[in-house]
């Protein structure tokens, strides 16, 4: 069970870093290919997940351009001590999106102890009035599902939801996870541009962006239609304005890891055509 929840959770945190279409490409001045790695560690724990130890690395790469798509490249691993037994959970997925186009492609490999556990692959494209979703793995299968953003696509809305000074957005989300055969339900909350503070250990891993405000954000995950209930999971993360994210926490319920930005490296950038 813990292995499920950390695929289904690495999957998600790898949408935090596309935040850009064409169309308002210009709008969102300083986005930046780059190359982020976390440590990661057990932040909390409740007794009954039994879990004694928990650490890992977290690499994620994004690259491309509103021209040309986006491309996210990201691996977890992690190590978890429950009971007497230590297992090694290895997640590796990499996404293309067209945004401009509403096209989305996504493959990822869930591995335990070197062991592959689990291959998703497959495309989505939005329509007029749904997702449709074509999977080549774990078996081919067609699926239409209800109007979903794509991650970049909900990014976005997290990005103008913080320029605008508005604090709280909803929104429906296909990223691929799981089976790549659902949408989920999610609420963010956005608070206030804050400046560096004395706690935090990560700022200075952010090499030209150490001194720079961020926005405090938090992304509910619901199983169901509408946010009812206690969420499936929940991340919170430090944005900055070019869409780069430190200081994350990734909470399950009965269990909770802290992300801490270790090296950041930013990559060439691909420029559009003059229009």
């Amino acid at each position: 069970m813990v292995m499920k929840r950390i695929s289904r959770l690495a999957m998600t945190t790898a949408v935090l870093g596309g935040m850009a279409t064409a169309s308002v490409a210009q709008g969102l001045s300083g986005l930046v290919p780059h190359r982020a790695v976390y440590d990661l560690e057990l932040k909390d724990a409740a007794e009954k997940a039994g879990i004694k130890a928990m650490y890992g690395r977290m690499v994620y790469e994004f690259t491309g351009s509103a021209c040309e798509g986006y491309k996210v490249d990201f691996r977890f691993v992690t190590e978890t001590e429950v009971g007497e037994e230590k297992r090694v959970s290895d997640q590796r997925s990499s996404t293309f999106e067209d945004v401009s186009g509403g096209r989305f492609e996504f493959e990822s490999r869930s591995y335990t102890d070197d062991r592959l556990d689990k291959e998703v692959q497959g495309t989505a494209e939005e329509k007029a009035d749904k997702i449709s979703v074509e999977l080549t793995s774990p078996s081919e299968k067609q699926v239409d599902l209800q109007p979903s953003r794509f991650p970049t696509e909900h990014m976005l809305e997290v990005i103008r939801l913080a320029r605008s000074g508005k604090h709280f957005f909803e929104a429906r989300i296909f990223d691929g996870s799981d089976n790549g055969d659902k949408a989920v339900f999610t609420t963010t909350v956005v608070g206030s541009p804050t400046a560096v503070l004395p706690d935090d250990s990560d700022a200075k891993s952010a090499g030209r962006l150490k001194d720079e405000k961020t926005w405090p954000v938090t992304i509910a995950y619901f199983n169901d239609e509408k946010a009812d209930g206690l969420p499936t999971y929940r991340m919170s993360f430090k944005l900055y304005d070019n869409g780069i994210s430190r200081d994350l926490t990734m909470d399950y319920g009965d269990f909770a890891l802290s992300g801490k930005l270790v090296k950041l490296d930013f990559l060439p950038e691909s420029k559009c055509p003059a229009q």
